[in-house]
């Protein structure tokens, strides 16, 4: 495993590979029981993995919970990150989700306990809800960095132009900075290249890749099989919808076999080769034998 700063906003230090957690726990009716995270956990860590990335929302909670047990015995060594916006409810309240300060504060304070911790090292917002303005949503973030209830603030899923504008507003007003994004980025899909990535490197931000293999795609497994995400949740986030995204999985089928290599590995090295920035593969973790 190599280590790296989160971007050069930051000297938070972390692994080069995330361990992505929305599959500990089966809140959502599929995902990996409490013995199964940790055995994912254990060998992550024992790899030399520090960055573990959670959400609110995954699992209902469920997975905040699981990663905080699992990280209890030695909290300092790991680097939390978590994310609020959805909320924890199989249900969603209005009251309960979104970036208002009113919502960031009661997230946060929901996740601290359901870590089990007292400090955050890395807050997402998880996504852009159109109505709070950037200005409310920064002030809060700072609030919670001078707290010390989180070290970091970043954002996830927004679009580089907003991204832009909080960096330079966060910076002219001595807020707290945002030190990074997290986006989807694989061999699938590169849409991330155009603004984001080149943003990021720009501004110094750190960058978290999420489904770097494109939901499973990149396994070839859904070629012989529906398991994975399309049987246990009825969902997937790429199927070869189009022939550009077969000639993808075609070429690094040969490329494995040529080098005796898993896709899996092939996948996930080749999606992290254009790294302009400080980047960590962040990945979901399904039971045995699912990436």
């Amino acid at each position: 495993m190599r280590y790296t700063t989160f971007g050069h906003r930051t000297g938070l230090r972390v692994s080069e590979y995330a361990l992505g957690t929305a599959n500990f726990g089966t809140g959502w009716g599929a995902g990996a029981e409490p013995d199964e995270a940790r055995r994912i956990f254990d060998r992550f860590a024992e790899a030399g993995g520090t960055f573990l990335d959670s959400a609110d929302g995954y699992q209902f909670g469920e997975s905040e919970e699981l990663t905080g047990k699992l990280i209890s015995a030695d909290r300092d060594h790991f680097v939390l990150a978590t994310k609020f916006a959805l909320g924890a409810a199989p249900q969603p309240d209005i009251s309960k989700t979104g970036n208002s300060r009113k919502n960031m504060v009661a997230s946060v304070e929901a996740s601290l306990k359901r870590l089990g911790t007292d400090y955050i090292d890395l807050l997402w917002v998880h996504f852009p809800d159109e109505l709070t303005p950037m200005e409310e949503l920064l002030r809060g973030l700072d609030d919670l960095v001078s707290a010390g209830k989180i070290h970091h603030a970043a954002l996830s899923n927004f679009p580089a132009w907003r991204v832009s504008r909080a960096v330079t507003l966060a910076d002219l007003k001595g807020w707290a900075p945002i030190v990074g994004i997290q986006h989807e980025y694989s061999l699938v899909e590169r849409t991330a290249d155009r603004e984001l990535l080149p943003m990021a490197e720009s501004l110094g931000l750190g960058a978290a890749l999420w489904s770097p293999l494109g939901g499973g795609l990149l396994t070839g497994k859904y070629r012989s099989s529906a398991e994975g995400r399309l049987s246990d949740l009825g969902a997937v986030i790429h199927t070869e919808s189009t022939d550009q995204k077969t000639a993808v999985v075609d070429t690094v089928l040969a490329i494995a076999e040529e080098t005796g290599g898993e896709m899996v590995r092939r996948s996930t090295t080749s999606t992290l080769m254009p790294s302009p920035a400080s980047f960590s593969a962040s990945w979901s973790t399904w039971p045995t034998g699912r990436p």
